[in-house]
């Protein structure tokens, strides 16, 4: 798959995934004090944050002329990262306007990386690294193991000054994950 579009997606050729319940525990969850290294060099604690924010969690962003995991579009739910964050790049103002103080993407990707993948696709939000797998295994996020890498599963969280006031999960068509994720902000009003 080296040098595939990665925008260029038949949705309906992937298998979707299911709600296999790895992510109910997380509404109403305080989040752990665990600094994530961010692509703009800064060092975040989404537990710290005041207000409301979005992240938007994905397994990994592919790279032009790097071939992707053997099989992946055959992972339900693996396909479509870059969709998934464009769109979140794209609505990033919209975002704001309903209430987002910050909006961040997540991976355990290292942030070299991902640095490679905001500058690349111009992002207006910083991504978050947990390359050590920390944040993720104290808060239990959805994960799974693809050669030998440990990725987190698709969802995305709205969080209320270090609480999960909600999670969206399973995330298919990734595309459409921001705009489900405006869509609730504009519906649910931070006080």
């Amino acid at each position: 798959m080296a040098g595939a579009d990665f925008m260029d997606v038949d949705w309906a050729s992937l298998p979707r995934p299911v709600d296999d319940g790895a992510a109910r525990h997380l509404t109403g969850l305080a989040l752990p004090d665990i600094g994530l290294t961010a692509t703009d060099g800064s060092t975040v604690h989404l537990a710290r944050l005041p207000g409301r924010t979005v992240m938007f969690v994905y397994p990994m962003t592919g790279r032009p002329g790097v071939s992707l995991p053997g099989g992946w579009d055959q992972i339900p739910g693996a396909r479509g990262c870059t969709p998934q964050t464009c769109a979140f790049r794209d609505l990033y103002a919209d975002l704001r306007v309903a209430g987002a103080d910050q909006v961040y993407g997540f991976s355990t990707q290292d942030s070299a990386y991902q640095r490679e993948a905001a500058e690349r696709l111009h992002l207006p939000f910083a991504l978050l690294s947990d390359v050590d797998l920390e944040f993720s295994s104290a808060t239990r996020l959805p994960v799974m193991v693809v050669e030998g890498s440990t990725l987190a599963k698709r969802l995305a969280l709205i969080i209320d000054a270090g609480i999960v006031a909600h999670a969206f999960y399973p995330v298919f068509p990734p595309d459409r994950n921001a705009g489900d994720v405006l869509a609730w902000l504009k519906s649910n009003k931070s006080t």
